[in-house]
């Protein structure tokens, strides 16, 4: 361990010890036991989003880091620079310069774009969970939990922690905490599974990007297979939000999408219903099948000039095109024209 780093555990230590806060010290109770029951990291692979810096300030997410290539958050960027043109100003010159940014995303798969003075950068984590004997690591006592437990999606709810969170490699947010950031410096992928080119940008990333900044903790459903876990979905900010998932999946949604028969969609339906009234379950089983809530952990590695991009061997399965009706300067938007010369700029998906 360098000095650095045992600096950075130096203070978590004694930031605890200082601190005198009960719910800081049943945190860190639960970390340790954590990392005795479920020793090892399970690494799903790569998730993308997009961070912000105004200048002389922090890198903030500003897209969700939970897409599973690039382009969709290139997608997401182009999205964002439109309805900011369209509904968030009335002068003409900031019009223009968000729309120009859509014109750039329309066409071109950048990574980074200068947008009234604020950088944009397509950033990328890495997805892991812990691994114990009994499989995925579920949530842990100190996890938030919302106060009233809602079984049912409400009209405008956030589903994701990440908007505005921090990019900050030198936040230090407790002792095991700060361990597994120091851990995770020379983490890269090794195993046969990984293609050449992958675990190569993996292990040249380590010196490029050494330092590692934490995303807030999700959750998510996963099922057992053999001996492995298959992620169904998407994350969840809290234990409730994944739980929710699991019980509107179980209750009639994966019934409509697979075009189940009568019998089968009660027996998941009525195990949707116990899981429910258990509460603050983990687990669920029907027909054989087990389904766990799990936690989930992302990283994003930092380098000098701030948070990682997409690597060269990080696929997009389709490039940038066109989203959004063409928009005037002064607001107009043109639904019904056709825009000469789009369709050889753009790449259609598949």
């Amino acid at each position: 361990m360098d000095k650095h780093a045992k600096r950075r555990l130096d203070r978590a230590h004694a930031g605890l010890v200082q601190g005198e806060d009960p719910v800081a010290w049943v945190t860190e109770a639960d970390a340790v036991e954590a990392a005795a029951r479920y020793p090892r990291l399970a690494v799903r692979g790569a998730l993308f989003g997009a961070a912000a810096r105004e200048p002389g300030g922090p890198w903030r997410i500003v897209v969700p880091v939970r897409s599973g290539m690039p382009q969709e958050t290139r997608d997401s960027l182009q999205s964002m620079f439109f309805f900011r043109a369209k509904d968030d100003t009335d002068d003409p010159a900031v019009r223009r310069e968000l729309l120009k940014a859509v014109r750039v995303l329309e066409r071109e798969p950048v990574d980074e774009v200068e947008v009234l003075g604020t950088t944009y950068r397509v950033v990328r984590a890495d997805e892991f969970a812990r691994w114990g004997d009994d499989g995925l690591e579920p949530p842990r006592p100190t996890d938030p939990e919302p106060v009233f437990r809602v079984w049912e999606r409400q009209p405008g709810e956030r589903r994701s922690d990440d908007t505005d969170a921090v990019l900050d490699p030198e936040t230090v947010r407790g002792v095991m905490a700060e361990a597994l950031r120091i851990g995770l410096r020379e983490f890269h992928y090794t195993g046969e599974r990984y293609p050449a080119d992958v675990r190569a940008d993996s292990l040249e990333a380590v010196t490029t990007h050494p330092d590692i900044a934490m995303l807030p903790v999700t959750f998510g459903i996963v099922e057992r297979h053999g001996d492995g876990w298959q992620p169904h979905g998407s994350l969840a900010p809290t234990p409730h939000d994944a739980r929710r998932d699991l019980y509107v999946g179980l209750g009639g949604l994966w019934a409509r999408v697979y075009e189940w028969d009568d019998e089968q969609r009660e027996r998941y339906r009525a195990a949707g219903e116990l899981f429910r009234a258990a509460g603050r379950a983990d687990e669920a089983r029907v027909d054989g099948r087990e389904f766990r809530i799990c936690r989930v952990e992302r990283m994003i590695r930092f380098g000098p000039d701030g948070p990682e991009g997409p690597r060269p061997s990080d696929i997009d399965r389709y490039g940038p095109m066109k989203m959004h009706p063409r928009m005037d300067e002064d607001g107009t938007v043109h639904h019904d024209e056709d825009d000469e010369g789009d369709e050889d700029d753009a790449t259609d998906r598949p």
